[in-house]
């Protein structure tokens, strides 16, 4: 991390944008389906890579603008959120819709009874970064090979400080809670 830059939840403001890097929960549906035998009728390949040209990109370009970096792994995307809502203090609202999800992992997750937002992740990232450069840190990660498929999946707001709070498909509104135990068994 270049000098000056400081990179930690406690950073998360109201106004931030949270971002994505691309598709989720494809990591750990990958390795339960060959760890159990599963067959879903395709081959799911983990997607474990090195994320450091991804954030090399991003940093060079926004520099002090990126606030939170994280990697959504054990626990998934949904248990980061609540950790830095908690130690920022504030509070995350995200769309269901906004979560890029591959069709193949969306049926496994319906069949399986499984939240995708709580599935690990390797090769993702999160980030928060001041709204007023939104656009740029999509397009930015948009230009990686790893994040192609990278959105703009919610923002931090003042309001419900520590709460992360999901816009359903159906248009409702529910609170994403920490999990207080593990759906999947530690893959890694």
């Amino acid at each position: 991390v270049p000098d000056g830059i400081e990179i930690a939840p406690r950073r998360a403001a109201p106004g931030d944008v949270v971002l994505v890097s691309g598709d989720i929960a494809r990591h750990g549906i990958a390795i339960l389906a060959l760890r159990e035998g599963l067959e879903l009728g395709t081959t799911l390949v983990s997607d474990s890579a090195p994320l450091n040209g991804l954030v090399e990109n991003l940093l060079g370009a926004l520099g002090r603008d990126v606030h939170v970096l994280r990697d959504p792994t054990r626990g998934g995307v949904a248990s980061v959120l609540n950790e830095i809502a908690r130690d920022a203090g504030v509070g995350i609202e995200v769309a269901e819709a906004a979560f890029p999800l591959a069709e193949e992992v969306r049926g496994a997750c319906e069949l399986l009874g499984l939240d995708p937002l709580y599935v690990a992740n390797e090769g993702k990232l999160l980030a928060f970064v001041a709204r007023a450069r939104a656009e740029e840190a999509l397009a930015t990660l948009r230009a990686h090979p790893l994040g192609r498929e990278a959105a703009i999946a919610g923002e931090v707001t003042a309001a419900h400080p520590g709460k992360v709070v999901l816009r359903s498909l159906a248009g409702g509104r529910r609170v994403v809670d920490l999990l207080t135990g593990d759906p999947l068994p530690r893959i890694c």
